[in-house]
């Protein structure tokens, strides 16, 4: 299918809802998790100029905002990252040639295989940049800015310079298949993008997870995913294994009410095969609309038999219910099936990699590049 192109400026902001003439999409890509997301671990590093609006802002989680009366000391106040205007080199050649262009450095929460990604100009409607391209590289450890323009990093387009629209969600699908670590966005010549989103798989590194021994198998840092669910009625499955504790109630898992006899579900794959000996269910902030009961089954394979290895169990709200298993749980995918509806916050399931699942982990490691 066709990625939605939007090109040019977007109409002056008219007043009312600044998001009534948002031009959007759906992106089949977003179904992956967000590598950019801080609650991953991600951050800007650098930009080459950030005048008017911080290069951090391109990793909000929330929608960006706009307040059409707040200025500032440098003009108007952007909930985004943007940069001045650029100019020539005298009054001869007052414009900027076809290769000055501005950049910033975003290190990715989680590595790994990138199959979209969205530059959000919300509220630049007339001072976006004409174009974006993107590159990516995989560098391990933690390297400076400096480090990742010295020339010896490998950078791959994943993005060719493309125009791009203002006030807009300019996606772009990926077929990349490698492992990366970093972005460098590039605006041409100069302007303003409000957020930047990075779909993709998380693979991290074989020989972290070895070190670890025991860790938790379906974590989105770890390379866990959520395949399918019945219901995203309220918030989105993926948060259930997002890092750390929910802080609210929509950073867990909420389905909408059903009416009928059925029951709502989420459905996993874990990292690579695994040995699960421990769970914990977490209801944090859900306290009049948790899930009543729920129950776990494995399996391996995607021709699998399900099998349940936590029976339906009374959850209470707002708590974090830990389960030590009678016998390990061994397979590639899980599923938690919740009575009869409502949501949870967390859930971990802590093992390790059976032999079968580290070399099949690390086997793919190898073939992206690592």
């Amino acid at each position: 299918m066709a990625i939605p192109s939007f090109t040019g400026n977007a109409n002056p902001y008219g007043g009312g809802d600044p998001y009534a003439d948002y031009r959007t999409a759906e992106f089949e890509f977003t179904q992956y998790a967000n590598l950019a997301a801080r609650e991953l671990g991600a951050g800007v590093i650098a930009a080459n100029d950030e005048f008017f609006a911080e290069r951090e802002n391109l990793l909000i989680a929330e929608a960006a905002h706009f307040d059409p009366e707040h200025f500032g000391h440098k003009g108007k106040v952007m909930d985004g990252w943007e940069t001045r205007r650029r100019r020539g080199v005298s009054a001869e050649q007052p414009w900027p040639t076809a290769e000055d262009h501005d950049y910033a450095l975003i290190r990715l929460g989680a590595p790994g295989v990138i199959r979209g990604i969205v530059v959000d100009t919300a509220h630049f409607r007339g001072n976006m940049p004409q174009a974006v391209s993107v590159q990516a590289a995989s560098v391990e450890g933690s390297p400076t800015a400096e480090e990742l323009l010295s020339g010896d990093v490998k950078w791959t387009t994943l993005v060719e310079r493309t125009p791009v629209g203002g006030h807009a969600a300019n996606g772009f699908a990926v077929d990349v298949e490698q492992r990366f670590t970093h972005l460098r966005l590039n605006q041409h010549p100069d302007g303003g993008v409000a957020r930047l989103r990075v779909y993709g798989e998380v693979r991290p590194d074989p020989k972290w997870l070895s070190v670890l021994g025991t860790f938790d198998v379906v974590a989105l840092e770890n390379g866990g995913s959520v395949e399918d669910a019945s219901n995203r009625f309220y918030s989105p499955p993926t948060n259930t294994i997002n890092p750390g504790r929910s802080r609210k109630m929509d950073d867990g898992w909420e389905t909408a009410r059903r009416r009928d006899n059925g029951n709502d579900w989420i459905r996993y794959r874990l990292v690579a095969e695994s040995e699960i000996r421990a769970v914990e269910i977490d209801t944090a902030y859900l306290k009049g609309n948790s899930a009543g009961w729920a129950s776990l089954s494995i399996k391996t394979g995607e021709d699998g038999e399900w099998t349940e290895f936590l029976p339906r169990t009374r959850l209470q709200p707002d708590t974090n219910h830990r389960f030590v298993l009678d016998a390990p749980a061994v397979g590639t995918h899980v599923r938690i099936d919740i009575f009869p509806d409502g949501g949870f916050s967390r859930l971990r399931l802590f093992g390790s990699l059976t032999e079968a699942g580290a070399a099949a982990h690390a086997a793919r490691h190898q073939e992206l590049g690592g």
